[in-house]
């Protein structure tokens, strides 16, 4: 059985792939170990898929931390408007949300999946369900020739879209990094990027499930009260600590130092405005709890913790309330404090950040520069970006570039 390429990996990057090759009349076929195609993909974003982000190249160079340069070629050749236009083309109806994120119009990210399946069918993409356990190389090694999969699937080339070790039971569990080694290429260690965050306070265990939205999170490193990270936006406490959208992308800054969480529970408000807010409110309930105020302002969950950080007990009347007392209530409901003690492991992470160094691939083609034939896309790669659409972009700018060209 011998095919022009195989792509190993049937997530967004290796389906590109797939796609790519086949356009350009080769024939092609994807081993999966999965039992379907785009298992990871349909999962993302909670179920949305972000797969992209509408701004111009340099914003999203911008938000990719890891190898950025690296990219600069791939980006240049489909770029955030190429992928959306790519998907818009293939049926996919788009919209654009806060922060320039792209979304399926229909909240699906199974119509993504679904775009990319249909167009390999039309393709003649074969899809083979199979561990692929070895890359066949020529007698001196120097060439892919193959891969062994149970049976041998022999090739024009091969591009490894395997994804990396977040997420394990959607696929990614870092098998392609082994099929790398095999030929010689370098692996830089897989760490967690993008995973939700420990937490020492053991009020996030009670606050379980409550999701916020509209707050402002900032990130400060104690060692330095440097802010590294401030965004407005969603966030979930959990019974470790907390996630969402705002944590995810906070964990990217967190390395080997101390750091804290402030929240802004009031980020519309400064302290004189949220003040004068909770003054009026003491004057039209005169008679109640300080609880009853705090439940018009936050969840009730949250209130009680809130008037446990500041000192202050729930059934203290709010004619008794005193100005210190009410001041340390603004200074909670402006920078509710949380100590960050470590990372969740990596396979409860989105993306990895690690992989196949960079400087063993050509940026243009995405082709090892080891050994020929073999070729990388998408997060295999020592790539990773922060969350908005980021790191899809990069699974189908790199899946994109693998594009066979006359020059190489």
């Amino acid at each position: 059985m011998f095919f022009d390429t195989v792509v190993i990996g049937g997530g967004a990057a290796g389906m590109l792939a797939a796609v790519t090759a086949a356009e350009n009349g080769e024939t092609v076929a994807v081993i999966e170990h999965n039992d379907r195609l785009g298992k990871k993909l349909a999962i993302t974003g909670k179920g949305r898929c972000n797969l992209t982000n509408n701004s111009d190249n340099d914003n999203i160079m911008k938000n990719i931390p890891t190898n950025s340069r690296f990219l600069y070629s791939a980006l240049a050749g489909f770029s955030a408007h190429d992928v959306m236009a790519f998907f818009e083309n293939l049926g996919v109806a788009l919209k654009t949300e806060r922060g320039n994120r792209v979304f399926p119009a229909s909240d699906k990210a199974a119509d993504v999946v679904n775009a990319l399946k249909r167009r390999m069918e039309e393709l003649d993409v074969r899809v083979i369900y199979a561990h692929a356990k070895k890359l066949i190389t020529s007698e001196d090694g120097k060439r892919i020739t193959g891969v062994l999969c149970g049976e041998t699937v022999n090739a024009g080339r091969v591009i490894l879209a395997t994804g990396g070790v977040s997420y394990p039971k959607t696929g990614s569990d870092g098998s392609g990094y082994k099929l790398a080694q095999q030929v010689g290429h370098t692996i830089i260690p897989p760490k967690p990027m993008l995973v939700p965050v420990c937490i020492k306070q053991r009020c996030c265990e009670a606050l379980a499930g409550l999701s916020l939205k509209n707050v402002t999170l900032s990130l400060i490193d104690n060692k330095s009260g440097k802010v590294l990270y401030k965004e407005l936006g969603e966030m979930l406490f959990t019974h470790f600590g907390v996630s969402g959208p705002l944590v995810l992308s906070a964990s990217a800054f967190i390395k080997n130092s101390e750091y804290s969480f402030k929240i802004d529970f009031k980020p519309a408000l400064d302290e004189k405005k949220l003040d004068t807010r909770l003054l009026r409110d003491f004057e039209q309930m005169k008679q109640k709890q300080i609880a009853t105020v705090m439940h018009g302002l936050l969840p009730k969950a949250l209130s009680s913790t809130v008037l446990e950080f500041a000192g202050v007990a729930p059934d203290t009347k709010i004619s008794e309330v005193t100005r210190a007392q009410r001041q340390s209530l603004v200074k909670v409901l402006k920078g509710f404090t949380l100590t960050v003690t470590g990372l969740r492991p990596v396979d409860e992470a989105i993306i990895t950040d690690g992989g196949v160094s960079v400087k063993e691939i050509d940026p243009k083609t995405m082709r090892s520069l080891l050994v020929d034939g073999l070729y990388f896309a998408g997060e295999i790669i020592d790539c990773a970006a922060y969350t908005g659409g980021y790191n899809l972009q990069i699974a189908f700018s790199t899946a994109r570039a693998t594009k066979k060209r006359n020059t190489e």
